[in-house]
């Protein structure tokens, strides 16, 4: 297997390009190989899988969780979506930047944001799904969320008419996240 792995602006946050493998019936391909990946020094413990379904304009995000730090690597599964990272740590150059791009079923690319980054994606065909390999269990106690449209961080969502859910639609700021004392978990030197 072979991988070829895209830096982004955002320290830390790729996408990973396995080795495709197309005939006439389909295609195969790798999606992780723990010694593949070590050699690329890219995350090898993954202890969680979560697999999310949703209809076109669905904006899911942007949401982040700290005990344990949780990293994911993600990955469109069917039709097409729109995945982001936002960097949400306090002492990094690029806090508040985003990385985004449109991945589609087709071509399967992998985009790897670890803890530290709020994650999400909106969806861009009829339906898609989006699978997520997760670095830590998930822990409602210690997660939370940046508004999806929070102007100072300015996405550029490909959606029209964006569904949204509550939860989402009421969350802080990244300026209100970085007021609060919570927020110093996300120092680079501590993730």
């Amino acid at each position: 297997m072979k991988i070829r792995v895209e830096s982004t602006d955002i320290e830390g946050v790729f996408f990973v390009h396995p080795e495709l493998f197309r005939d006439s019936r389909g295609f195969f391909l790798e999606s992780f190989r723990e010694d593949v990946w070590a050699a690329e020094k890219l995350p090898t413990r993954f202890v969680q899988l979560n697999h999310s379904g949703s209809v076109k304009n669905v904006v899911r995000g942007l949401h982040f969780q700290w005990d344990p730090p949780m990293g994911k690597l993600m990955r469109v599964t069917a039709g097409s979506a729109f995945l982001v990272a936002v960097d949400i740590r306090k002492d990094s150059p690029t806090l508040g930047k985003w990385v985004g791009r449109e991945l589609h079923y087709q071509e399967p690319v992998l985009f790897w944001a670890p803890a530290g980054c709020a994650r999400g994606f909106a969806v861009t065909s009829d339906f898609a799904e989006v699978q997520y390999l997760c670095t830590g269990t998930y822990n409602g106690n210690t997660e939370s969320n940046v508004l999806w449209n929070d102007p100072r961080i300015g996405i550029e969502w490909p959606v029209s008419d964006p569904i949204v859910s509550e939860r989402d639609q009421r969350a802080k700021t990244l300026d209100e996240w970085l007021s609060d004392p919570l927020s110093d978990v996300f120092r680079t030197e501590r993730i």
